[in-house]
């Protein structure tokens, strides 16, 4: 997968990279040779502007003579020219005909009309033209018309060689070629960099998301701290993700143990009663009787866990619909305590309660509202030694109702008490029970809008504040 996303990087970064030389390398060519080609040019246009400045200077008694001596000055310009090496300066008829040239021929094969015929219809009386001679030499000439009347001397021209202008500007393509490659042999080597640093690290990460898929949940990406970039950001990320799963996984082992444990101690008791009401004949035998009423106890204590158990898996999965309406919350309490109440005596505990006199009013379903009660007083119950005290209060804030139980037991261990509320969770002092008690509970509480505060202290009890929004027509 690795290789295939690099070569497909590859391609397109270099069919990008290609195109984007082509086009600079086509721009720098274009203007590199219209700035020569414009060099030779201007070069040509001030010596014919200097030609004219001296031709303004010639004068005599009449128009004709005056066009005479501009003539002769003409002449002898192009026969005393001190740079025939690198010009060939003529001069032409009204017709376009060269009339002198300094190399005393009549040039031929190496002049084109255009540029005359530009200049004819120019507004500055200037032609260029670029072409190759006979001889196949690449050349440029420049024409320019004569301001003053010369007799039939009607323009001058000047021609020179491109020769070393192409010269320089092979010159100037290789060497454009060559930083054009080395740029992209650089963007291609920096790319590939580049791209196997995100590629190799992605492939670690994908191995080991593929090892926690499988369940492998003790693979671990290295990582760097301080995190240096995202990948090192999403390395930790990995890694967290994979200890909580290998958390969760253990929590889970744990809690399924618990649970199996606590489901094999009422079942071994039911079988053991059947075995032993089997032997006896008279249903009117007191261990008959207390057989009967000891499976009936088990019975119910495996159902009520059956339910914890199947209410929790609900709640967790949505699947629990709420049938909230408006609500006496003194009368639920208080309810849920007269249903408490005989066991706290059987238990050997005292029960503390105040009822407020007057209602307060919230919005929730009853059913739920006293499955939270009398699983937080079961847990204080159970947590507590006989001879102690369970206390209830009830109050109403400004926006809120609270309920507080306080037990005076063996407290949760502070290194548990962030946890307690978390599903597969069981404290390290707990005893008999399912271990989601306190997780059911706290889903209830959020499913009401509600909030579910512990506090508690090892060896002196545990302080349990349920919340819930006032109920206001």
């Amino acid at each position: 997968m690795h290789s295939g996303i690099t070569r497909r990087w590859i391609r397109g970064s270099l069919l990008v990279t290609v195109l984007l030389l082509v086009v600079i390398e086509g721009m720098f060519l274009y203007s590199t040779t219209r700035s020569y080609y414009d060099g030779v040019q201007q070069s040509m246009y001030q010596r014919f502007s200097s030609i004219s400045g001296q031709l303004k200077v010639y004068g005599g008694d009449t128009a004709r003579r005056m066009a005479a001596n501009r003539s002769l000055a003409l002449r002898r310009m192009v026969e005393q020219f001190s740079d025939k090496d690198k010009y060939e300066f003529m001069l032409l008829d009204g017709q376009g005909s060269v009339i002198a040239s300094t190399s005393g021929t009549s040039a031929a094969g190496i002049i084109s009309a255009r540029d005359f015929e530009e200049a004819q219809t120019s507004a500055d009386g200037y032609g260029t033209a670029v072409y190759t001679t006979s001889t196949g030499e690449l050349v440029m000439s420049v024409c320019c018309l004569v301001p003053y009347a010369a007799e039939e001397i009607s323009a001058m021209r000047m021609v020179t060689s491109l020769s070393l202008v192409r010269q320089q500007l092979l010159n100037t393509v290789l060497l454009s070629l060559l930083v054009a490659g080395a740029a992209l042999g650089f963007a291609v080597t920096s790319g590939l960099y580049f791209v196997r640093s995100i590629v190799v690290p992605l492939g670690q990460v994908e191995r080991a998301a593929a090892d926690i898929a499988r369940g492998d949940l003790g693979v671990r990406l290295p990582e760097t701290d301080p995190p240096r970039d995202e990948m090192d950001r999403l390395r930790g990320s990995i890694n967290r993700m994979a200890r909580g799963l290998a958390e969760t996984e253990k929590m889970k082992n744990e809690f399924i143990s618990s649970v199996s444990h606590e489901l094999r101690t009422p079942l071994t008791s039911i079988r053991g009663w059947v075995e032993t009401l089997e032997t006896l004949d008279d249903p009117q035998d007191a261990n008959y009787r207390k057989g009967l009423d000891i499976i009936h106890s088990e019975t119910g204590r495996l159902y009520n866990m059956v339910e914890e158990l199947l209410d929790f898996s609900r709640l967790q999965n949505g699947g629990i619909h709420m049938e909230c309406r408006p609500l006496d919350l003194v009368a639920e309490l208080t309810d849920a305590l007269l249903f408490c109440e005989p066991r706290i005596q059987q238990e050997g505990l005292e029960l503390s309660y105040a009822e407020p006199e007057e209602m307060i009013p919230v919005y929730a379903d009853p059913d739920r509202l006293r499955q939270v009660f009398i699983n937080v007083l079961d847990n204080a119950i159970k947590y507590s030694a006989p001879g102690g005290r369970i206390t209830v209060k009830l109050w109403a804030g400004e926006y809120k109702a609270f309920v507080e139980i306080i037990d005076q037991g063996r407290g949760i261990p502070p290194e548990d008490i962030g946890s307690v509320k978390s599903k597969f969770v069981k404290g390290s002092n707990a005893v008999r029970g399912s271990g989601i008690g306190l997780a059911l509970v706290d889903s209830i509480m959020t499913a009401l809008d509600g909030t579910l505060d512990l506090r508690s202290t090892l060896g002196r009890g545990t302080v349990v504040t349920l919340g819930l929004p006032l109920y206001r027509q």
